[in-house]
């Protein structure tokens, strides 16, 4: 049976939360700073009733399991669930589901000790805290394999050593995990493990925050580690286990950040075609131009192929439940997204002229937005190169000079199939 249809009950749901956010969660975007910034006694007073809300509703961290407190939904409701409050900042927090946050209590609740899970995940769940996920350095952009921090065994535990770069989410996180060398002369992928480390460990130095335009406060941690010391059960999984620890948060994380993405490209596509049908000018309707019309098809277009490829991609993990299975699908997905958000507010802020480049307008902080989700979670072009291995992984090589599928090799092939006279060559 296939089908494109939404099951009538959970369409029910999505509606709700179509209009929700619309409505009530939109406007804290106007009127909030970061949104990881649950210390702000505004905070307590705006998105924690909204939270109360979406509980009651029975859609909080639906991502999450029903042990954990949701509803264990798989990837293709988490696509369509993320498209509705991913039209705004303040989306995900309110539905209990944010990143680092999101991926960070998988990993604890997959690696995390009793003491952990009640010390850290418990209250990461219900939001009382907010934690950061930290891997990238400062001299390694997206390679992992030049990481520098170091982690030493000492005594029952391990000292810690080293710069993190770009750590989101860093200035308000009560825990870190962090990636880092414990075994130098191991194959590449076996050197590092990972650690869960509290934000109040003596010797973890936030050197600078940096930000971005478009966000309202720096958030991204430059951080120096100097002789942290954490206990032998602070390392999550194995030792030399750390890219299989980071797995387990990496690719849904993508999908979900992917059908924010469309979600975000979707307002600007709205705002572009209710300029073109309210603007004239020349003695016509924008949208009566060739050239603007030609605008809206191409990224109408856009972002129907970015939204099939994200809810195939989703439909597939719930079908393999083997992330492997899909890197080629979801590497796709993150290197198409993008240039959709990049092209589409690109359009939008066009067709707007003027007013669409002043601050009065977010094409030009959703342009921005588009480089950035083109660098998180490596860059578009390591997620290109990952589609192109695993899609000629399924071809084999001939040791032929003319290859079979030529005209006259299928020729031949074809008469001889249908004892036909061989063909006469001129």
């Amino acid at each position: 049976m296939w089908s494109f249809a939404t099951e009538p009950e959970f369409q029910a749901q999505l509606d709700w939360v179509e209009e929700f956010v619309r409505e009530k969660v939109e406007p804290l975007d106007y009127v909030l700073g970061s949104q990881w910034n649950i210390h702000d006694p505004d905070f307590e007073r705006l998105v924690r009733p909204l939270q109360a809300e979406v509980q009651a509703r029975g859609l909080w961290a639906c991502h999450l399991g029903p042990e954990l407190g949701g509803k264990g939904y798989g990837q293709l409701r988490l696509a369509l669930l993320n498209e509705k409050f991913g039209r705004s900042r303040f989306g995900p927090i309110v539905f209990g589901a944010q990143a680092p946050d999101t991926g960070n209590s998988e990993i604890l609740a997959h690696y995390g000790t009793a003491g952990q899970k009640e010390r850290f995940l418990k209250p990461l769940l219900a939001n009382k805290i907010v934690s950061c996920f930290s891997m990238t350095e400062p001299q390694g952009g997206a390679d992992p394999l030049v990481i520098k921090t170091t982690a030493t065994p000492a005594g029952d535990g391990w000292v810690l050593n080293g710069e993190k770069w770009f750590a989101s989410n860093a200035r308000y996180a009560a825990f870190y995990i962090f990636m880092a060398v414990t075994d130098p002369d191991e194959v590449p992928y076996r050197r590092m493990s990972m650690f869960i480390v509290p934000a109040d460990t003596p010797g973890i130095e936030i050197l600078r925050n940096y930000g971005f335009h478009g966000e309202p406060e720096d958030t991204h941690g430059h951080v120096r580690l100097t002789n942290v010391q954490i206990p032998a059960e602070n390392m999550l999984g194995k030792r030399g286990e750390a890219f299989i620890v980071a797995q387990t948060r990496l690719s849904g994380g993508r999908m979900h950040h992917a059908m924010r993405t469309l979600a975000k490209a979707t307002r600007a596509f709205e705002m572009m075609c209710e300029r073109v049908v309210s603007r004239f000018t020349k003695g016509e309707q924008l949208a009566q131009k060739q050239m603007v019309q030609e605008k809206i098809a191409d990224s109408w277009v856009q972002l129907r192929q970015f939204r099939l490829l994200i809810l195939e991609t989703a439909w597939l993990a719930d079908q393999t439940n083997d992330w492997k299975a899909v890197r080629k699908n979801v590497a796709a997905v993150k290197a198409v997204m993008p240039k959709v958000l990049h092209d589409i507010s690109a359009h939008a802020l066009h067709l707007h002229g003027s007013l669409g480049l002043s601050n009065d307008m977010p094409f030009s902080e959703w342009l921005v937005d588009s480089f950035h989700v083109g660098l998180a979670d490596g860059p578009t072009e390591v997620h290109k190169v990952t589609v192109a291995r695993e899609v000629l992984k399924e071809y084999q090589p001939t040791n032929v000079m003319f290859p079979s599928y030529g005209i006259a090799e299928q020729t031949a092939h074809a008469r001889a199939q249908y004892n036909l006279a061989p063909h006469q060559l001129t």
